[in-house]
């Protein structure tokens, strides 16, 4: 069971992701989470780091789409000016959000990675695709109630890793 929760690989920051191995195991797309994962949680702002990175993405060839459980105005509101698709109320860790992100990109399962900072969201919808999954630590220590909650569950199960 906690094989379909480990993800492929595991950086402090988005711009600890090892983009050439990605490049090497032919990865073109990748799917990126929004709370916490590019932004603080329930935040609209990305930080100019974080910008400059997705510029990076963009500049290395990779084809980029936003996967989020928030609605279209609150992802619209952060993504202003970065021109990247994005997918709404994802429901993750459902595949159909998923899967239309590949369709979007133009990505199979093999050529995608999923990059986001929860397990029981990001990591596992990833693995349910057979996708690269890769955690990134949460930006803040902010969070819903119900995700404070998930992460005492998620510590535990790191630690086993």
């Amino acid at each position: 069971m906690l094989e379909k929760l480990k993800p492929d690989i595991m950086v402090n920051t988005l711009r600890e992701v090892p983009l050439e191995i990605l490049k090497k195991n032919k990865i073109t797309g990748i799917i990126l989470d929004l709370d916490n994962t590019l932004t603080d949680w329930n935040c609209v702002n990305i930080s100019k780091d974080v910008c400059e990175w997705i510029v990076t993405l963009k500049n290395q060839g990779f084809k980029i789409c936003i996967v989020s459980n928030n609605g279209v105005e609150r992802i619209e509101a952060s993504l202003k000016n970065l021109d990247v698709p994005y997918v709404p109320n994802a429901l993750k860790p459902g595949k159909r959000a998923f899967l239309k992100a590949m369709k979007l990109l133009g990505t199979t399962s093999y050529s995608t990675a999923i990059i986001g900072d929860q397990l029981f969201t990001d990591i596992l919808g990833g693995k349910r695709l057979r996708l690269t999954t890769i955690l990134v630590k949460p930006r803040s220590k902010k969070e819903f109630i119900g995700t404070q909650l998930v992460r005492k569950i998620e510590k535990v199960i790191l630690s086993r890793f």
